[in-house]
């Protein structure tokens, strides 16, 4: 648990929570190429990241308000406002490690959250928690991840999880026909914010 997130395996209970996540039309580009615009889709993306964690080759995570910060009157300890889903432990977004590499000790990490999770800091703690299981658990070394550059807020994301970013990669995604610019950020086992 980290900043009051908790994370957990991806649940087939989870799947209308998942379909609301992929219904605005920015997040088809976190779909992995299968859309998810159906209740099955969303039983699907969710048997993918279950086949992918049995492969050893990929962890995704539901991230939740940890059941213990809510107060009955829908308040975290710290006095924050918490969404009503949040409370019953509804998914706010998604932090994985993909690309795991065990003979380099390496993973990538991606992250989304839900539209109303946005600006909560669901993302960050999310990531944070979920590095520490990778280096903890995994044994990674390192993990990296990459934004575009025209998305700050992913960039902040990756900041206040104690990501250094290390470069910009010209042109590495498309959509559409538009080429993408992209910030990479990495977090080594070693680095002193593992230590704090």
């Amino acid at each position: 648990m980290s900043g009051g997130v908790l994370l957990r395996p991806w649940r087939r209970s989870d799947a209308p929570a998942v379909l609301r996540a992929f219904a605005p039309e920015e997040m088809s580009r976190q779909s992995g190429g299968h859309p998810v615009t159906t209740e099955a889709d969303a039983l699907d993306w969710i048997a993918r990241w279950e086949r992918e964690r049995a492969a050893g080759t990929g962890y995704a995570w539901a991230a939740v308000r940890a059941a213990a910060c809510a107060t009955a009157r829908g308040e975290t300890a710290r006095g924050e406002a918490v969404r009503s889903a949040a409370v019953q432990g509804e998914a706010l977004g998604c932090v994985a490690v993909t690309a795991v590499n065990q003979v380099h000790g390496c993973g990538w990490v991606s992250y989304w959250t839900t539209e109303a999770a946005r600006g909560c800091g669901v993302a960050s703690a999310g990531v944070r928690a979920l590095a520490r299981w990778a280096f903890d658990d995994l044994g990674l070394y390192r993990l990296e991840l990459g934004h575009r550059t025209d998305n700050p807020a992913s960039c902040a994301v990756a900041r206040r999880a104690g990501f250094t970013a290390e470069g910009i990669e010209r042109g590495k995604l498309r959509y559409g026909d538009v080429h993408h610019d992209v910030e990479r950020h990495a977090r080594l086992a070693t680095d002193p914010v593992n230590f704090g």
